[in-house]
């Protein structure tokens, strides 16, 4: 049929003959998707030219209206759509190809958008006329875009703030189901379909509701002969020709039977193989030949008295078989007791059988094969190389003093920062204070009860003890030494001024009275369990106390200055043994039966959770460099922990026989000590370096003795001189000791 003109050009009748092989050459080197673009030339009245070129060599499209259109071809599937872009004004035809095998691209059909009707495509609005670009581009213009007259297609005006958006999200019940449009800036609600689709493609199903993913394979291949098989294909002349190679090969085979290289299989021997238990080795064996080889253990042969019937001088009588029952059974040369029965079928089961056959096993299994070439090695050589002793003086090795006067066991001790005076703690409901150099008692005071612990004030502007008896904890100035040092720690708690409004403690803070006040007593501290112990900060204005509770409560920290407790721990952890403040940093060590947990204070939170691996922690001591720390536990082991090592103990000490009371270091001196119910107080040598590399040397240097063992209790409390190589020790005999 005619076709009508396009830009007033004439195509030459030969054109679609000329350019078909060159389409085809062309063709062959584009790849199997390409799209090509046909261009009806509507001129001719009685010929028809297409010009095939690649979508990549026209100008891109400003304005593109596309239909779809799906048919199935014989090579492929071919997709066209058919438009018209503004820029030129002619219409065009996209064709896209997906050959299934070849690699080439072939044209099958070309359809006319001005002859062919496509029933398959409805056309789409498509409102997006910006083309293949970017649309982050039109971010910051009020339109998208032209239209067909060239007009700017705007957006929607979106003046909503904040608030808007909100309101419409709580008023709009469709909010939910409406997206945005990024090609045209429309809000577009989606159907009940549309969200069943997501929904379904959310859960990884597949997206057409009536597909059904498990219907029967059909097997088109089956094992009985068909009429038509799926290969009609005719047998090959090859079938029914014998082969020259296969005949070679059988010829080569028979010729070398011939020659008698190749042997036949020797049939297997069936016949058993037996060994004789008792027999001696030869000696001409592979393993007998070899000089070390040990043979292995032979049984002894039976003999008379394990048969069913042995003669009578091998039966035991009464009095052998009573001292047999009473012997050992690795001192039995016997290991039954021989019996008599009237024939074979009378002997029942022997009841040790599988014992003695997996002893047997046993024997033979773990009997070295070879004897092992013995290690000439000096067991003193796998020691670790030690320093000795007298290389790493100062340490206390004498006793030097003995402070007597308690009664009763001493369960505490502390001393001054100055080194000069010396409290202890007594069961005989008395706190002595003494002179260090000259163990006289410089002042004794009554406190009606059990001291449980005992500490002075680290603080050397401050003279205040700290000492827990029964529910309280007692704050006492000893008024010992300068006057003007225990006169202005009592106008440092004189000068206290309650607050306006009284705030809720788990402790009550009290003043002491007239009587007490004459004994040294200032403050009382009225908790309300058992106190078991009290350790101060380094600065000297706080100190906690442990009490003998089970609850949240067991670890308290009070402020002297504002008379002000609190309570840090929010659950327990477990029983809680005793508590220390860091050294240096804001760091408290609170010490379980089986844990030691560092929190940090200024964070309020858990730092590290050490294990000790012990039963039962007794007491805890820190490095006065603040990063390695020991424990005692009653299981009798010193475990030290290097804190910036590992949770773990870095060295377990077992040198004490009995249960630890007591660790201590020394503040100047590389030394520790720990005191035993074993009475006995073992001095180690314990330098740690500044270099990180470099674990630190632990050395047993002096095992002191004095204490006399009492109610089975030895050392209860050992306490380092602060500025001497001196170490203290409180015994369950009632008194103090110095060793220097």
């Amino acid at each position: 049929s005619p076709l009508p003109a396009c830009s007033g050009r004439q195509p030459k009748p030969s054109c679609s003959r000329r350019r078909a092989p060159a389409f085809h050459r062309s063709s062959s080197r584009l790849k199997p998707q390409a799209l090509l673009t046909s261009t009806l030339a509507s001129s001719a009245p009685t010929h028809c030219s297409f010009g095939v070129r690649s979508l990549l060599s026209q100008p891109p499209p400003s304005r593109c209206t596309r239909v779809q259109s799906r048919a199935t071809l014989a090579a492929g599937s071919v997709c066209a759509w058919a438009g018209g872009w503004t820029s030129h004004s002619f219409p065009t035809l996209s064709l896209l190809f997906y050959p299934p095998r070849h690699p080439g691209v072939h044209l099958l059909e070309t359809v006319s958008p001005a002859l062919t009707p496509l029933p398959s495509a409805p056309l789409q609005d498509i409102r997006n006329t910006v083309g293949n670009i970017p649309m982050e581009w039109y971010q910051d213009f009020p339109h998208i875009g032209y239209n067909l007259e060239g007009k700017k297609i705007y957006k929607p005006i979106r003046n909503k703030d904040e608030l808007d958006m909100f309101l419409e999200k709580m008023e709009n019940p469709d909010y939910w189901r409406t997206v945005q449009d990024k090609m045209t800036g429309a809000d577009i609600k989606l159907t009940d379909e549309q969200v069943d689709l997501v929904h379904r493609l959310q859960k990884g199903q597949f997206g057409d509701v009536h597909f059904n993913p498990y219907e029967p394979a059909v097997d088109f291949f089956t094992h009985e002969v068909m009429i038509h098989p799926v290969t009609n294909r005719p047998a090959d002349k090859r079938s029914f020709i014998p082969s020259l190679i296969e005949k070679e090969k059988v010829s080569k085979l028979v010729h070398a039977i011939k020659m008698g290289w190749i042997k036949p299989r020797k049939p297997k021997d069936d016949t058993p193989t037996y060994y004789d238990l008792w027999a001696h080795e030869d000696p001409n064996s592979i393993l007998g030949r070899h000089k070390m080889h040990v043979p292995a253990p032979k049984m002894k042969l039976p003999g008379h008295e394990e048969s069913y019937n042995p003669p009578p001088e091998y039966l035991l009588s009464e009095e052998e078989k009573l001292a047999w029952e009473q012997q050992e059974p690795a001192e039995r040369k016997l290991n039954f007791v021989p019996q008599q029965y009237r024939c074979l079928r009378a002997v029942p089961a022997y009841s040790r059988f599988i014992h003695e056959r997996f002893e047997r096993c046993l024997d033979l299994y773990l009997c070295p094969r070879q004897r092992k070439m013995r290690v000439n090695v000096d067991p003193e050589d796998l020691i670790p190389k030690l320093p000795k002793p007298r290389d790493l003086q100062p340490f206390p090795t004498t006793q030097a003093l003995v402070y007597r006067g308690h009664t009763s066991l001493v369960r505490c001790l502390s001393i001054s920062p100055s080194g000069q005076w010396l409290v202890s703690g007594s069961d005989d409901c008395t706190v002595r204070f003494w002179e260090v150099c000259t163990a006289r008692c410089m002042k004794t005071v009554p406190v009606g009860g059990v001291v449980k612990s005992v500490a002075w004030n680290p603080n050397p502007t401050i003279c205040l003890v700290a000492i827990c008896v029964d529910q309280s904890v007692l704050l006492v100035n000893p008024c010992l030494g300068d006057k003007l040092l225990y006169g202005a720690t009592d106008q440092l708690l004189e000068s206290y001024v309650a607050p306006e409004e009284e705030r809720v403690q788990p402790v009550q803070w009290a003043t002491a009275t007239m009587e007490e006040h004459s004994k040294g007593v200032r403050l009382v501290v009225q908790h309300s369990k058992a106190v078991k112990q009290v350790t101060w900060h380094g600065k000297g204005d706080y100190f906690a106390s442990v009490v003998s509770d089970n609850s949240n409560m067991q670890v308290l920290i009070h402020q002297t200055s504002k008379r002000w407790s609190q309570n840090p721990f929010r659950k327990s952890k477990g029983l809680v043994q005793c508590v220390l403040f860091h050294p240096i940093r804001p760091y408290f060590f609170v010490a379980t039966q089986r844990y030691v947990r560092v929190y940090n204070l200024l964070k309020q939170e858990l730092t590290k959770k050490l294990m000790t691996n012990c039963k039962w922690v007794s007491s805890m001591a820190i490095h006065p460099g603040g990063d390695n720390i020991i424990c005692g536990s009653y299981d009798s082991k010193l475990a030290w922990f290097d804190l910036d090592l590992s949770t773990r103990p870095y060295q377990l000490l077992r040198h004490h026989k009995k249960a630890l009371r007591s660790v201590a270091f020394h503040k100047h001196y590389p030394l520790f000590a720990s005191g035993s119910d074993d009475g006995t107080v073992i001095v180690c040598h314990g330098m740690v370096y500044n270099d990180l590399l470099q674990n630190p040397l632990l050395v047993p240097v002096k095992v002191l003795k004095g204490h006399v063992m009492t109610l089975d209790l030895g050392v209860l409390d050992v306490l380092f001189h602060p500025t001497q190589p001196w170490v203290f020790s409180s015994g369950a005999d009632g008194t103090v000791r110095l060793y220097t």
